[in-house]
């Protein structure tokens, strides 16, 4: 017998640790050439990590939600000497008809042996159910023996009188509790004193209406005392350390601007039906890319990234935009690269292909990192003003509220128009106010005037 001893590999891109998110096995738990031991995760991309070798998990390197460095030990497993005897146990009884036939007297004598002490068992309840009818008489001290069968039904009856406790069916108790009645306030008219439909009816037509009414509503509200506990592992904790950290180490303001959607929303509705079935269908994001695109030209302060422990701010003249996306494991950031060299339809394809892929939990990391700026959008959930969180090291991030029709004043008419506000987050380290409105006029400009975004 040895073990075989399997470290945490070098996944690289520089990663040191991982986190363990999930195990496949337990010790005990017989494994197979590459099935899969673990989960783990690098930052946000999620990694299997198969089994090299047969053989009986003896223990594991850590418990969910544990970080373990690089060339740690993950899982130990015991392979050769009894793990293979016990592999081929199995195959020798299967290819051997012998030995099982030798085998067969002595299954045979745990199931001889079964049926005799099986009648005991079968005797011993009739026995026992002497006793247990004998307390009930021992209860009522005074019966005698003829008219016992009619006497404890007579004694139960008033017993509960004793007590002060009404008599009623599990029907009539379920209804008076639901009508929120105090069976004590019942006068009885059935056998034996007991309270029925009838005794619930005439009391409540002797009660006034409104409390009574109050009483059924109060019932409809139960409280409510369940508690779940949820460990914070995993892609969770990855985010939540990130916003941690972003709205610790970053100055955010906000600056929030209403925007005049109308035209571009009738030019993405011409587009769309000009070359529908031919090109991807527009929604809002490609040209709205488009315009943070031309408007970073403008203001190149907020197309940035800023390493506050180095003190360097980095511009780019290439746009590598940030898209959140919202999956069911919690938010991950895909990256449309050099959205400047890109058409409307090559935006509206790249965007949904990583952002698909991060749904789905195959995003890879350089999917998922080297954003430069990064639009946030609720999309019919956007609310009127939002307060996005800046992806850092970046030092802006666009917010997208929904889209509303509202009145609008317009060369002295009032006209309905759809309008949109657009909720933006800077570093004020990096990014000064004038800065910030410069650039969220210039993104104004181009949605309401969309002709211009394609005029160079």
């Amino acid at each position: 017998m040895s073990e075989h001893v399997i470290k945490m590999p070098d996944i690289g891109e520089g990663i040191a640790e991982v986190e363990i998110v999930e195990w496949h096995v337990q010790p005990g738990d017989r494994v197979t050439e590459d099935q899969v031991l673990a989960d783990v995760m690098t930052d946000k991309a999620t990694v299997q990590i198969p089994s090299p070798v047969v053989g009986t998990v003896v223990s594991l390197g850590g418990e969910v939600g544990q970080s373990l460095a690089v060339g740690t030990e993950l899982i130990r497993l015991e392979v050769g000497g009894a793990a293979a005897q016990a592999a081929a146990a199995p195959q020798a009884t299967s290819a051997a008809p012998a030995p099982p036939a030798a085998e067969a007297p002595a299954p045979a004598q745990p199931i001889a042996t079964a049926p005799a002490p099986a009648p005991p068992p079968r005797a011993a309840p009739p026995v026992a159910a002497p006793p247990v009818a004998a307390p009930s008489p021992a209860a009522a001290p005074a019966p005698p023996p003829a008219p016992s069968a009619k006497a404890p039904p007579v004694r139960r009856a008033k017993a509960p009188q004793a007590t002060d406790r009404p008599i009623a069916s599990p029907a009539v108790r379920r209804r008076a509790w639901e009508l929120g009645i105090d069976l004590k306030n019942v006068a009885p008219t059935g056998t034996a004193g007991r309270i029925t439909h009838d005794d619930l009816d005439k009391h409540l037509a002797s009660l006034p209406a409104q409390p009574a009414a109050a009483a059924v509503v109060a019932r409809a509200y139960t409280e409510r005392h369940e508690e779940q506990a949820i460990q914070v592992i995993g892609l969770r904790r990855r985010i939540a350390v990130k916003m941690q950290e972003s709205k610790r180490r970053i100055p955010h303001f906000a600056y929030v601007e209403e925007v005049d959607v109308t035209e571009v929303e009738a030019l993405r509705a011409r587009l769309n039906a000009k070359w529908e079935g031919r090109r991807p269908r527009l929604t809002l994001l490609p040209l709205l890319a488009r315009a943070i695109v031309l408007a970073a030209r403008d203001v190149p302060v907020v197309n940035a990234r800023f390493d506050d422990d180095a003190g360097v701010i980095t511009r780019y003249d290439a746009v590598h935009l940030g898209v959140a996306t919202q999956t069911t494991h919690g938010l991950l950031v895909p990256v449309l690269r050099h959205a400047e060299a890109r058409d409307l339809w090559s935006t509206a394809s790249e965007v949904a292909r990583p952002a698909e892929a991060a749904r789905a939990g195959r995003a890879t990391r350089d999917e998922l990192t080297g954003s430069t700026i990064t639009i946030s959008s609720l999309g019919a959930l956007g609310g009127i003003v939002t307060t996005p969180v800046i992806n850092r090291p970046e030092v802006a991030i666009v917010g997208v509220n929904r889209i509303v029709e509202r009145p609008v004043m317009l060369s002295g008419s009032v006209v309905a128009r759809q309008m949109m506000n657009l909720s933006s987050s800077f570093d004020h380290r990096v990014v000064d106010g004038a800065d910030a409105a410069q650039f969220v006029q210039a993104v104004r400009g181009y949605l309401e005037a969309p002709a211009t975004m394609f005029v160079e």
